[in-house]
């Protein structure tokens, strides 16, 4: 890798190697999704594909103690909301579809036992309309980063 304009080697961090970041992550109208300030730094191998897209990138191109501010689009990082996910599963099928509020996140399980995290979008006579998409996703992301340690 060649020196970039400020004289630094570009790609701080070596691809593969664990690193340890603090952040905290912020939708475009200042609401906190998540953070890892209070707790342990998270751990994990940049580059190697362990993150959204758009935050490895970042790390990989931080020095140790720096700190750095990204927004990341959509595609970079839990991907666009795909109408796909989104299934109508009959009334009788659900058991609690009286109680079940809209916007309420519930664990379902795929055939082979697997949990799979959804969002009930609408319930009528018929249908509970069901969303299987991240709750992330479609959104634009801003992550405050900061590279605590290198590992290895």
């Amino acid at each position: 890798m060649g020196a970039g304009p400020n004289g630094k080697e570009n790609g701080m961090v070596e691809r593969g190697k664990t690193v340890r970041v603090h952040y905290t992550g912020t939708l475009d109208d200042g609401t906190q999704f998540d953070s890892s300030v209070g707790r342990a730094p998270l751990e994990f191998q940049a580059g190697m594909h362990m993150m959204i897209p758009g935050f490895d990138a970042a790390v990989l191109e931080m020095e140790v103690g720096e700190k750095r501010t990204v927004r990341i689009p959509a595609a970079e990082a839990y991907g666009e909301a795909d109408p796909k996910k989104v299934a109508k599963i009959p009334r009788g099928q659900f058991p609690s579809a009286d109680k079940a509020p809209i916007g309420i996140r519930i664990m379902l399980s795929t055939p082979q036992g697997q949990p799979l995290p959804a969002v009930i979008t609408s319930v009528d006579d018929e249908f509970v309309t069901v969303d299987f998409n991240h709750e992330l996703a479609g959104k634009d992301l801003t992550f405050e980063i900061e590279l605590v340690e290198v590992v290895d």
